[in-house]
């Protein structure tokens, strides 16, 4: 071989060997990804509150009495529990008091006078029924025989009107306890005192129509607890009464109870600057795997609409728009598949067509570079 073709040959053996150099450095470094691998498993659909709920009991009554005065007894204090006709309350009322009694004492007067009245007039009935007989034997005159039927009429009719006193007299001693009865509060059913407003000695002033004052006791029975949450307007027509649910409180954090929905509004509430809403309600299947819970606590709702078990199933952060996803192949390159769906939620969407148990898919589809074709390399991989 010639110098010269030697030369040549070595030209150009250094200039192939830059060449693959150049490419080498230049060459697109593959991308890392965090995949996932696609699994069998269970898929819900479900629908959530828009707001934050709320722990409610099933009775709560704010209580005050029907007149104003002077707090004269207060039989309990805040977190008593109280029996259903227990004393809470009493304002002053020693003038209803005595009326009371006047018109007890009135009864009993009257009483004394309708036996009184009741006698003479039973004597005069008597001694008419002699005259009349008197009479038909010719001893007295017929005018003396009506003089005494009169008599024992008018003595008949002085009987029952002092029967009308004393129903008269029982109506007043009705009234006045009634009276009373305004200035009294008694528990309507059993449950723990959650607010007092007001001490001893100072005055209690009912809620007149249209003005919101505090109520002088807030009674609730936490024996029955249920949730109240607030689901948007679009949602509503997919939930009915019996529907099984997921409850979480912010109290108990990372745990879910379940329980059903029992109410659902028939209305919605407009908010302002915020969207219209229908509250739904919802208990515990267990009320007491909660443990203790307190009136006013914030819950969140979980609808359950619909479940499919052992399907297979993609993360709902592995789809792209249009359910397309992007699969990592076995060759460290990326390819794009469109995939079939059916039920969803916010962690996993079922997978009618296009992928299998064991292929796996890219979940960190925000990073720059991460497309179809491109060459990767796995930064972690999660399975479930």
């Amino acid at each position: 071989m010639s110098p010269l073709i030697r030369r040549l040959l070595i030209t150009l053996a250094v200039i192939a060997a830059l060449i693959v150099l150049f490419w080498w450095i230049g060459r697109p470094k593959p991308i890392a990804v965090v995949v996932r691998e696609i699994d069998r498993g269970k898929v819900e659909s479900s629908i959530a509150n828009t707001r934050a709920g709320t722990i409610e009991a099933c009775q709560r009554t704010k209580l005050s009495t029907i007149m104003g005065g002077r707090i004269e007894v207060l039989a309990v204090k805040e977190g008593d529990r109280v029996k259903k006709g227990q004393l809470l309350m009493k304002l002053w009322n020693d003038d209803q008091q005595a009326q009371s009694t006047l018109a007890m004492a009135q009864v009993a007067t009257a009483r004394q006078r309708v036996n009184e009245a009741c006698a003479q007039a039973a004597n005069a009935e008597r001694e008419a029924e002699r005259q009349a007989a008197l009479r038909e034997k010719g001893f007295v005159s017929t005018s003396r025989e009506e003089s005494a039927r009169t008599e024992a009429q008018a003595k008949r009719a002085g009987c029952e009107a002092t029967r009308a006193d004393v129903a008269q007299f029982q109506a007043k001693v009705n009234a006045t306890r009634v009276e009373q009865g305004r200035t009294i509060l008694y528990a309507p059913f059993d449950g723990t005192i959650a607010k007092i407003v007001g001490e001893i000695g100072e005055y209690s002033t009912p809620s007149p129509p249209g003005v919101q004052t505090p109520p002088a006791i807030d009674l609730i029975d936490d024996s029955c607890l249920y949730v109240k949450a607030p689901m948007d307007e679009v949602d509503a027509p997919k939930i009915i009464t019996g529907q099984p649910v997921r409850i979480s409180l912010d109290a108990l954090p990372k745990q879910s109870f379940p329980g059903k929905v029992r109410r659902v509004a028939p209305y919605v509430s407009a908010i302002e600057k915020q969207a219209r809403t229908v509250d739904i309600e919802a208990t515990f299947d267990n009320p007491e795997a909660p443990g203790r819970l307190l009136v006013g606590y914030s819950a969140d709702i979980e609808v359950i609409l619909a479940v499919r078990d052992n399907v297979v199933r993609v993360p709902t952060s592995a789809l792209l728009e249009g359910a397309r996803v992007l699969v990592a192949r076995a060759d460290d390159k990326l390819e794009e598949r469109k995939i079939k769906t059916g039920l969803a939620n916010w962690e996993f969407t079922e997978v009618l067509e296009g992928l299998n148990a064991g292929e796996r898919v890219v979940t960190s589809l925000e990073r720059v570079g991460v497309k179809a074709g491109a060459a990767f390399v796995v930064e972690a991989t999660n399975s479930r």
